[in-house]
């Protein structure tokens, strides 16, 4: 009787075995076996489980608060080389971030708001705006020239009057480039922007690093780099060379409105080293330990 309950058992897990799909069925162990131990031909019975579950996919993170500050620390001050024609205007020009450039748009931007940089030309991006779906990247100060009250008073004496100098004479002249990405700006690093930028700028420098390129610069600069120190007249690139990026960057606008800005290196008390730029040349290098 035991033996004829033992036959029809295997006889009906044979069936079973035949009659389901070869990826999806499910073993029946024979009598004193543990079921995780069961195979059939040299699948294990936790790798046909794993095969038939569907693995939930990860919905990408919205940009976090310090990706958002990597990123201004990283980009806003950073010189690149055009590769494309920048337009000017207000408005500024929109990419699809993950698209082809639609280079008849391109044109259209050209013609109607005018040529902001050409290809080659070194820029510098300036500012760093965060929108919901969107980044906007300013580019020499952008494209929009902003209300300065000093701009609009009048000086002088009697029926005579001068109106004063402009103090943003190249505001206004700049670009922006709107990267669209079509649904909430995904979480990124700095050199994520920076290659969503790449249709029109280049952020590489490759010549920075190379024994070539050091060897072309004046001596006292190609010594400071090899000492890892920094001299006035240095520019962005050499600095990177000697020192690598800063620690902190900051800018400011001076009465008379000069934009300088400031590479930290270190934290006080600790050695520090501040590195002050006016447009792409050190004017100043203070160091305190």
């Amino acid at each position: 009787m035991y033996f004829r309950s033992t036959l029809a058992f295997f006889a009906a897990a044979a069936a079973l075995l035949l009659a389901a799909p070869d990826e999806t069925h499910f073993l029946v162990p024979p009598p004193g076996t543990s079921p995780l131990s069961a195979s059939f031909g040299t699948r294990s019975l936790s790798d046909i489980f794993v095969s038939v579950v569907q693995q939930a996919s990860k919905k990408p993170q919205p940009l976090q608060p310090q990706s958002r500050l990597e990123i201004i620390r990283y980009v806003s001050g950073e010189f690149a080389k055009t590769v494309k024609p920048l337009p000017g205007g207000k408005k500024g020009f929109k990419l699809d971030v993950g698209k082809q450039l639609d280079e008849k748009d391109l044109n259209n931007a050209l013609r109607t708001q005018g040529t902001a940089a050409h290809p080659g030309d070194t820029v510098q991006i300036t500012a760093v705006e965060f929108r919901g779906k969107e980044i906007a990247v300013q580019i020499n100060g952008g494209g929009r020239k902003r209300f300065h009250l000093r701009e609009h008073l009048q000086i002088g004496i009697g029926p005579t009057s001068t109106p004063p100098p402009a103090t943003n004479p190249n505001e206004g002249t700049g670009a922006t480039l709107i990267l669209a990405y079509g649904r909430a700006v995904p979480d990124m690093s700095a050199e994520d922007l920076m290659r969503d930028l790449g249709a029109f700028l280049d952020f590489s420098k490759e010549h920075s690093a190379t024994a070539n390129w050091i060897e072309t610069l004046p001596p006292k600069f190609k010594q400071a780099i090899q000492d890892h120190e920094v001299l006035e007249g240095m520019d962005h690139e050499m600095v990177l060379a000697a020192l690598g990026r800063p620690d902190h960057k900051v800018r400011e606008r001076t009465p008379e409105g000069e934009e300088t800005e400031d590479w930290i290196y270190g934290t006080p008390p600790a050695r520090t080293v501040f590195v002050t730029f006016s447009g792409d040349k050190v004017i100043r290098v203070k160091q305190f330990s």
